[in-house]
């Protein structure tokens, strides 16, 4: 590379990074953590409610009370997705919906409304078991992966 190559390839980085710098939003870290802290420990608070409700109104055992919290948070979660309110919320708290379950079930239900065109069964329904399938496939065969070898290293 001779020195008039290496001259406008210099340029032209500098140029691209001074436009880098003039079209990246900026970012608002305090209050974007802010954000994210209170709308995720919301999440968990709620579900943490729905967990003591099962626990003490329903006599449910600690365990059924923390599966009815999951399942309940799954659900409203899905359901806040397909009528447009999670992604709004999403929008606003950045990583605090990102709490593991409800990311989970945003993430499967958001890609599924993109096929809502094409029909509920044939659209909506085919693509989340498209891509609950590799989830499930996955979860399953590892944990009959990490069942064998506890086995075999407990014996």
């Amino acid at each position: 590379m001779d020195k008039n190559q290496q001259t406008d390839r210099k340029a032209a980085l500098e140029h691209y990074a001074e436009l880098v710098h003039r079209f990246t939003p900026k970012s608002h870290l305090a209050q974007g953590c802010l954000r994210a802290f209170w709308v995720g420990g919301s999440i968990c608070m709620l579900g943490q409610a729905i967990a003591d409700v099962g626990a003490s109104w329903l006599k449910l055992t600690t365990t059924s009370s923390l599966m009815l919290a999951s399942v309940v948070l799954v659900f409203l979660t899905a359901l806040l997705t397909g009528i447009g309110i999670f992604d709004k919320i999403a929008q606003y708290a950045g990583a605090g919906t990102v709490v593991p379950i409800t990311g989970f079930a945003n993430a499967m239900v958001s890609p599924a409304m993109e096929f809502k065109p094409e029909g509920w069964v044939l659209g909506t329904g085919a693509r989340l078991f498209t891509i609950a399938g590799p989830v499930l496939v996955f979860g399953i065969s590892s944990s009959v992966v990490v069942g064998v070898l506890y086995y075999f290293i407990r014996w």
